[in-house]
């Protein structure tokens, strides 16, 4: 693969991006054929998306596979769902269906989507002409600000809350606490109740509730969460009857107050729509692992999955695993501490194996900030790693900004990151360098805070 910006410590990266665009290039010179991949998720609501393949019996049937396969994994992961529709060829269907099957190749994803959706997990093949529909959630959510409203973060090692009138927070507060390491709801329970009490005794009333936490959330209900895993894991059942429902049992509480669940990706992306005063913004956290969030042009929340860990970034079958899913090849082994990691034995840097990930991520950027430029060639690997991301990503998303950030990005290995994710979409994709900006913030930009864009998201306009 011939790419106009390489990753120096990769020779054998693929991005998707280009493959995509080789794909199809092909397939309309060979004459092909339309598919259409419908993902279906709560409440009836449809994700469509239509690529070209090669007709069957064409001698391109594993190309076609291959091919689809990564790109229903991405809209899976960006979109959500638990129900694929491909309208067209049977035979990429059935492979499909096999992969999702138990013991296929993504039982992982099929079984994760099962839970997060609570339906059960199918691939149904209909004719192209019987495709289904898009039907896609269009409610406003976010940049709320009047009355009085508590905002809260809900983060793996402090809880922010804030408590907003008109637009201001009149208080703030952090505290330290311990959510993955508990198995109890009840310390979750309280924890998030005290922080909401403090934040309501700032005001005069309480008029809504905005809440900004990891996981994923699907109509104010957490399905799935790295702050309850270990209750999830543990102890099941409470994590049905407590957690499911943690947020809008304690609105009850507190006098039925309206509130609003997001994920923290959303509600960064929200914030960040908010200090640039624009929209169509993807924001991407490279840190433990991969964070995504989007807020669309219309300024809203989707409601979609925006799970950019999991979304193939490599099309190398060669490419790292990623352990929790056993799939290769997808962002959080490029776009996280487990990219730095990743790449520091080719770059010539040894890691002390008994380090944990954030220390040795620590080591390379201790390295960076001496002018190491065995410690610069990894960091431009990964921009030029997430410079065709960026436009594989822009296949999916309308965007007009990404917002980078995340501790990978931090320092100057970070404006070696952003300054080849730049290079890349101006000499690879120069109709996408004239659309999209890549804003890497600094320490004194005076951003809206998260808990103040978690308050703005419910309506309580009369």
């Amino acid at each position: 693969m011939n790419l106009k910006v390489k990753a120096p410590l990769d020779p054998g990266f693929m991005p998707m991006a280009v493959v995509y665009r080789d794909f199809q290039a092909a397939v309309k010179a060979a004459g092909g054929e339309k598919l259409t991949i419908g993902l279906e998720r709560n409440g009836g609501l449809t994700s469509v998306f239509t690529v070209d393949v090669y007709k069957d019996g064409t001698g391109h049937d594993e190309e076609n596979h291959d091919f689809v396969e990564r790109i229903i994994k991405t809209l899976l992961w960006v979109k959500g769902g638990y129900k694929i529709i491909i309208a067209g060829s049977k035979v990429i269907a059935d492979r499909i269906k096999a992969d999702y099957s138990e013991g296929g190749i993504r039982a992982f994803d099929s079984k994760f989507m099962s839970e997060v959706y609570e339906a059960p997990f199918e691939v149904v093949n209909v004719p192209f002409d019987k495709a289904p529909h898009e039907n896609e959630s269009a409610a406003p959510v976010g940049r709320h600000l009047d009355g009085c409203r508590i905002g809260f973060d809900a983060g793996g090692s402090d809880r922010k809350v804030s408590s907003v009138v008109e637009g201001e927070a009149t208080y703030s507060e952090e505290v330290v606490w311990f959510p993955k390491l508990q198995n109890d709801p009840q310390y979750h329970y309280n924890g998030i109740m005290e922080a909401m009490r403090t934040a309501a005794s700032k005001m005069p009333r309480v008029d809504a509730i905005g809440v900004s936490t990891a996981g994923v959330v699907i109509g104010n209900r957490i399905m799935t969460s790295s702050l309850f895993l270990k209750v999830k894991n543990e102890n099941p059942e409470a994590f049905e009857k407590v957690v499911k429902n943690i947020y809008t049992d304690i609105a009850r509480e507190l006098g039925n107050v309206p509130i609003e669940v997001a994920n923290d990706g959303d509600v960064t992306a929200l914030a960040g729509a908010m200090d640039l005063d624009d929209n169509n913004v993807l924001g991407v956290a490279m840190g433990t692992s991969e964070a995504g969030g989007y807020v669309d042009g219309n300024g809203n929340i989707t409601g979609w999955l925006n799970e950019l860990a999991f979304v193939p970034a490599d099309y190398n079958k060669s490419a790292m695993v990623d352990e929790w899913s056993g799939d290769y090849g997808c962002g959080v082994k490029y776009f996280s501490q487990d990219a730095v990691i990743k790449l520091a034995p080719t770059a010539g840097i040894e890691l002390d194996e008994s380090a944990s990930p954030a220390e040795k991520l620590k080591v390379v950027q201790k390295l960076m900030a001496e002018g190491d430029d065995r410690a610069a060639k990894i960091y431009e690997s990964i921009g030029a790693y997430f410079g065709y991301a960026v436009a594989y990503y822009a296949i999916f998303y309308d965007i007009k900004h990404v917002l980078l950030m995340g501790r990978v990005s931090s320092g100057e290995g970070g404006s070696i990151l952003h300054k080849t994710a730049e290079k890349v979409l101006s000499e690879e994709f120069p109709e996408l360098s004239e659309k999209i900006t890549i804003h890497l913030p600094d320490e004194s930009s005076r951003r809206v805070g998260q808990s103040i864009a978690a308050a703005s998201l419910p309506n309580i306009s009369k």
